[in-house]
């Protein structure tokens, strides 16, 4: 089992930026793809990135393709969103999400192990 923990949400500008950190504990980290999915009010559960375990490869929702970033620093056990051009649309909890499949998923119920979830608010 893993363990995940989110944090660096907050209330922000449009336009500004964040970088949300999610630390793992438990289970081996560097054996766990990592991703970030969001959720809006009344809405479901969204998917933004995913990185594979050895940070080899990345993929991206469409909605925030070349504004978010996704990392991992596997000897601190951490992965990271960082979160630039914010807009009003990207307010959402966001949670980060392992998976021990062998290729990048990005639906909700491929991961396994889930962070309660970390609040990211943009202001018009």
């Amino acid at each position: 089992q893993v363990q995940l923990v989110e944090s660096g949400g907050g209330l922000v500008q449009a336009g500004g930026s964040l970088r949300l950190s999610c630390a793992a504990s438990g289970d081996t980290f560097s054996t766990y793809n990592m991703g970030w999915f969001r959720q809006a009010p009344r809405k479901e559960r969204e998917f933004v990135a995913a990185i594979r375990w050895n940070g080899g490869n990345t993929y991206y929702g469409n909605s925030v393709k070349g504004r978010f970033t996704i990392s991992r620093e596997n000897a601190k056990n951490t992965v990271y969103l960082q979160m630039n051009s914010l807009k009003p649309d990207d307010t959402a909890v966001y949670y980060c999400a392992a998976d021990k499949s062998v290729v990048l998923r990005t639906t909700v119920r491929a991961y396994e192990y889930w962070g309660q979830g970390t609040q990211v608010t943009v202001s018009s």
